[in-house]
């Protein structure tokens, strides 16, 4: 019986309302964590590592938390500046592999859409194109919380459409190019805490598609050949480009 078959028959068991919260509750605050170590670090998000740990431990088929500690923050910025640059895309969806620079613009359309079904707001002090993983994983992180408030309330409804959208997410988008996100930043980095939770971050997100039944086709970093650049959408438009050409 897949997650959707078996929504109502768990709705009618108040004990299995509450785990199916707590469960959704976990996995919001590992993709909250997540969210944040894919931003330059102005607060010192390691701090937060035990924390992250103890949610990942407690999420039903999550893979092993990776052995990193909490570093000065100092530290984690000159760690954030070896493994991701000052103009690099490593972070883009779009940047991997899409033919030309139409469809780039049409993914983010995408994305925008799923994020106005939902309420989701990209306004705040930091800012970012909406195909940037951190991005994407907040926003997992709302639907995880919006889905353990429908649980909580007992909505079957509305838990069938968020689980429905993070499947779909999962399976149009991040989970399309995270592991290549991963590979990448390999070529950068070997140190910690950035590639070993790059690496977490691509399994939790297949363990995350395979509990929603969704299957994800590895690709090699090697096979791909990159979106063309466009001034508008890409790095492009950076003027330190300029510097490294």
């Amino acid at each position: 019986m897949s997650v959707l078959e078996s929504i109502e028959t768990r709705l009618t068991v108040d004990e299995s309302q509450r785990i199916f919260a707590e469960q959704a509750v976990y996995r919001a605050q590992v993709y909250a964590f997540l969210s944040a170590v894919y931003l330059y670090p102005f607060e010192n998000w390691s701090e937060e590592l035990p924390l992250a740990a103890e949610a990942a431990g407690r999420v039903v088929g999550a893979p092993a938390w990776p052995n990193v500690q909490p570093l000065p923050l100092k530290e984690l910025q000159a760690a954030f500046r070896r493994g991701f640059g000052a103009a690099g895309s490593l972070c883009y969806e779009t940047e991997y592999g899409l033919p030309h620079e139409f469809r780039q613009a049409q993914e983010l359309a995408d994305i925008r859409g799923f994020h106005r079904a939902f309420g989701f707001d990209m306004g705040g002090v930091v800012r970012e194109r909406p195909d940037h993983l951190a991005v994407e994983l907040e926003f997992l992180h709302v639907l995880a919380l919006k889905e353990a408030h429908a649980w909580l309330h007992g909505v079957a409804e509305q838990v069938e459409v968020c689980v429905a959208a993070q499947a779909k997410f999962l399976g149009d988008h991040l989970g399309t190019w995270v592991d290549l996100f991963a590979q990448s930043l390999a070529l950068n980095t070997q140190d910690a805490p950035y590639l070993p939770l790059a690496h977490f971050t691509a399994a939790f997100v297949q363990a995350e598609a395979a509990r929603l039944g969704v299957t994800l086709t590895p690709r090699s970093r090697k096979e791909v050949k990159h979106t063309p650049f466009d001034a508008d959408f890409s790095c492009a438009a950076c003027p330190v480009v300029d510097l490294v050409r």
